[in-house]
């Protein structure tokens, strides 16, 4: 069969020479209005479509897998994260699901670590200070916040991602890493590694106890849904902060609201969020949370490359070969 004669179906927009490389090898259907499918579009899409090319905003639950006459035998998935897919419902309706790892790490660890410089330095509240007119000048003590520099980080998760910031903050700041995972870390790479001076630490809570500055950077799993929640919030020092790329339900945000608003920590910078694309309105209410629009992997470069890989992948299955990325 031509690759021609292959329907992929792509659910939202993507960068111009991504979607040009789809068009000009497969017979290809794009959502031109980038709007997310509802529940009902992505069942038909399921149909029509030989494979599906899909994000984090698509939330592929059970249900609609039990769609009647599936066409469908991959879901490629740009983006690492695949928690939005009932992946076990998936595979009883015989689709590969795969993703678009690796190529997130850079961009991902740099909003980390602007997170934690713009509420750590308070540069988002300045900024907003400033468009309101209300600045006066320079004064001694106008808006002092936090140096990163010789500060204790904690990484919750030690992936690539989780790696990447303790080698930024260690290298650029000078911060004392120190990281927490279930599981040891696979480095395929030695240049993927963390700071040699890193320590691993047994459990969560004490990580919590000894950190300036806690950065998430685990998977969404039943196990993590809520990892930060009102009791580990409690754990963490007042003048600690929060940071979030990771996942938005592994933070419980009604907790952080509450923690944040009583300052029983000094701040958080959250770029994903538990109810996505809602946020909790209470945060929205305070100065000290910076919240970004999950600009983690917005980069051209970056999301480009993330189009390729999943390009790779659909690529790969279309040849009858294994998957460069295979989920399930």
């Amino acid at each position: 069969m031509s690759t021609r004669d292959v329907r992929v179906v792509v659910t939202r927009k993507m960068p111009a020479a991504v979607e040009a490389e789809i068009a000009e090898r497969y017979d290809a259907l794009f959502n031109r209005t980038d709007v997310a499918l509802t529940a009902e579009q992505m069942a038909q899409v399921l149909q029509q479509a030989d494979i599906v090319i899909t994000t984090v905003t698509d939330k592929w639950h059970p249900g609609i897998f039990d769609t009647t006459s599936i066409r469908t035998k991959l879901l490629c998935n740009v983006g690492v994260g695949v928690n939005h897919i009932a992946l076990e419902a998936a595979r009883r309706a015989g689709i590969a699901v795969s993703n678009t790892p690796d190529v997130v790490t850079d961009d991902t660890a740099d909003v980390a670590i602007a997170l934690m410089l713009m509420v750590m330095r308070r540069l988002g509240e300045g900024e907003r200070h400033l468009r309101s007119g209300a600045w006066g000048g320079l004064r001694p003590t106008f808006m002092l916040g936090r140096t990163l520099r010789g500060k204790t980080l904690g990484i919750v998760g030690y992936g690539r991602i989780g790696r990447a910031v303790a080698r930024i903050a260690h290298d650029a700041f000078g911060m004392k890493i120190i990281w927490q995972a279930p599981r040891d870390p696979k480095i395929d790479d030695p240049a993927t590694a963390g700071p040699a001076d890193a320590v691993r630490v047994d459990t969560l809570e004490e990580l919590l106890q000894r950190c300036d500055v806690v950065s998430l950077h685990c998977p969404a799993t039943p196990e993590t849904r809520h990892l930060m929640n009102a009791r580990t919030l409690a754990m963490m020092p007042e003048h600690a902060y929060l940071v979030n790329t990771a996942r938005g339900d592994v933070v419980e945000e009604a907790a952080l609201a509450s923690v944040l608003k009583e300052r029983k920590i000094a701040g958080a910078g959250l770029d994903v969020y538990e109810f996505e694309p809602s946020v909790t309105a209470e945060l929205k209410e305070l100065e000290n949370v910076v919240l970004l629009p999950h600009l983690g992997s917005a980069t051209i470069e970056t999301r480009t490359n993330m189009g390729m890989r999943a390009l790779r992948n659909v690529e790969a299955f279309v040849a009858g070969n294994a998957l460069p990325d295979r989920v399930i």
